[in-house]
């Protein structure tokens, strides 16, 4: 089973919708147990970062999220859901994250349109097994006012740019994290979803419909 993990943040339903198209049946879970019982979980996310933060502590689900990702379960971060894999964020003032990941989220610069929305490019740093199938510049749908800064240069898989260069992919072993929006990006976003639930499914025998 690969878990979409509800905390009150983001259409959810968009990117089951999303799976469903790229082959791989998710269930949407909201507590611990059924969490564990996953073989691969999703963490969407739209909104702000300290109330996301707040909500999955009132759900008791950080631990079950910190214990899926130690136990080498796949696991995707999108959107907000990869910047609260991080430690901190400036927004609403210093939160602290998840921490699976060092660095620190921070505002699009001021001097830019924010939100960035639209379609940008994605340009690979390194090889990600979530990326396979896609070409170097592909476009990808976006909606942040906040990007991931961070020194670990080998987390960076992917960098787009809009007024800044800032990290739109993140790899560190089982862990994947990517700025946009997948389920919004038409056949390459699919692509990735399908990328995702073959690692599920190399990982756990995962059956595919």
């Amino acid at each position: 089973m690969i878990a979409i993990v509800d905390y009150g943040m983001g259409n959810l339903r968009s990117v089951v919708r999303g799976f469903e198209k790229a082959g791989w049946d998710v269930t949407i879970v909201k507590d611990a147990q059924a969490l564990s019982a996953a073989a691969g979980v999703v963490l969407p996310g739209v909104g702000a970062f300290a109330r996301a933060v707040e909500n999955l502590k009132r759900a008791r689900l950080v631990e079950p999220i910190l214990q899926a990702i130690s136990a080498g379960k796949p696991f995707l971060g999108i959107c907000l859901g990869m910047q609260l894999l991080f430690e901190t964020s400036e927004e609403w003032g210093l939160t602290a994250g998840l921490g699976v990941l060092p660095g620190r989220v921070r505002r699009l610069p001021d001097s830019l349109k924010v939100p960035h929305m639209g379609w940008n490019q994605v340009f690979f740093r390194k090889k990600c097994p979530l990326m396979r199938g896609v070409e170097e510049g592909s476009h990808f749908y976006f909606v942040h006012s906040y990007y991931v800064e961070t020194q670990q240069e080998d987390l960076i898989s992917g960098v787009t740019e809009y007024g800044i260069n800032f990290t739109s992919v993140a790899e560190k072993e089982n862990v994947f994290g990517i700025q946009f929006h997948p389920e919004k990006s038409s056949a390459l976003g699919l692509r990735i979803l399908q990328n995702f639930g073959g690692l599920v499914a190399k990982n756990d025998n995962y059956p595919r419909d």
